[in-house]
């Protein structure tokens, strides 16, 4: 290799050039970047308001312009939560498409039209499958997304509306991903779960926090977690800026799950494993995370930990963040209810600067606020 970012297997080191697309290593893992160097304050370009403002560190798009409709750049607001300490919401929901996942759907779709790519394949019957749908029709691509059959017609609007192709799979979501699998064989598979360039556009959520806080690590950072492509963006671009020299640590990493579906958190805590049920927070039931090893490296490297919440707990705090305005899917309000447990346990103290990182717009969980509030629509 000539320095320039590869395809890395982290689990055998195996590396492969940008000189095709692929989304997975020729034995079928799961793949991530070669480690890249980080960038200073001065490598930001302060002129572009969006994330590729960290263009610098991310891989070269090679002449080709983004694929970028203003994503990044959100608000951090501080606010009393957990019983009046202080935390700092990062509010993600400020996006294009309504969620944190545009971050990696401009980055990885930006890669892989400079790569040749023209059509893409998605599953998701949520926020991915809508970032990677709207993604996809402003950079000119076409975009398959496959929902299970029973996924209320609702929640595919916005990808439908975006010009996607939706494709209704029998059975389970499992089924639905498995179904992917078999079509990717004939149209390039951009998942937001497998593809590591999606995981270079949540790293860019380190390098904003860090601009936020006057070019500095915040003491911690709790995030909702399901497949995990959060933890792994934070903990990829803090270690990135910890090797540039930027910061002198890195901060603890604290993932919430539902209980009801919570296969990292229960790996980390040493409990037993459980099967999945229904969750209000439906954002992160992700019953098979792909990268569960490399999620629990970070969360043990950042030397932070992971919360499970009850179904209780994560309403109460959906309705708690939306009566002091903050409106947010059920699946991130995790986050603040995470740091209620955690101030409780002594984990994280209130003079410490923690970042809650809310990252869906509650405009989309109007039937689930609609339950907790006892209103029949």
């Amino acid at each position: 290799m000539d320095g320039s970012p590869a395809y890395l297997d982290p689990r055998t080191g195996a590396t492969w050039p940008f000189d095709r697309p692929r989304w997975r290593g020729d034995d079928g893992a799961p793949l991530m970047l070669t480690p890249m160097p980080g960038i200073g304050r001065d490598d930001i370009d302060r002129g572009e308001r969006s994330l590729w403002r960290y263009r610098a560190a991310l891989p070269p798009l090679g002449g080709t312009p983004p694929i970028s409709m203003g994503e990044g750049c959100t608000p951090l607001v501080p606010r009393a939560v957990g019983g009046g300490a202080t935390a700092l919401l990062k509010c993600e929901w400020f996006m294009p498409t309504g969620s944190f996942k545009d971050r990696g759907a401009s980055v990885m779709l930006s890669l892989l039209r400079a790569q040749g790519v023209e059509a893409v394949l998605e599953d998701s019957s949520g926020n991915g499958g809508a970032a990677v749908a709207a993604y996809a029709a402003a950079g000119g691509m076409r975009a398959k997304i496959l929902v299970p059959e029973s996924t209320s017609a609702a929640k595919t609007v916005q990808a439908r509306a975006s010009g996607a192709e939706i494709e209704l799979v029998p059975g389970s979501r499992q089924d639905c991903a498995d179904e992917a699998l078999r079509q990717a064989a004939s149209v390039f598979y951009a998942s937001h779960n497998w593809h590591p360039f999606f995981l270079q556009g949540t790293k860019t959520l380190a390098y904003e926090l860090w601009e936020d806080l006057g070019f500095a690590a915040p003491d911690n950072v709790v995030v909702p977690c399901g497949a995990g492509s959060n933890v792994l963006g934070c903990g990829m671009g803090f270690a990135e800026l910890l090797a540039a020299g930027q910061i002198d640590r890195v901060p603890r990493i604290f993932a919430a799950q539902p209980a009801n579906c919570a296969p990292i958190a229960r790996a980390f805590l040493d409990l037993e494993p459980a099967e999945p049920r229904p969750t209000i927070a439906e954002g992160t039931a992700i019953a098979k995370p792909i990268r569960m090893r490399e999620c629990l490296g970070f969360l043990q490297q950042s030397r932070g930990g992971a919360v499970m919440l009850s179904e209780a707990e994560i309403g109460a705090a959906a309705l708690d963040l939306a009566r002091m305005g903050v409106y947010v899917e059920p699946t991130c309000a995790q986050a603040a209810a995470a740091f209620r447990k955690l101030l409780g346990a002594g984990t994280v103290r209130p003079e410490e600067r923690t970042v809650l990182v809310m990252t869906g717009t509650g405009l989309k969980s109007t039937p689930r606020f609609a339950e907790l509030l006892g209103v029949a629509l």
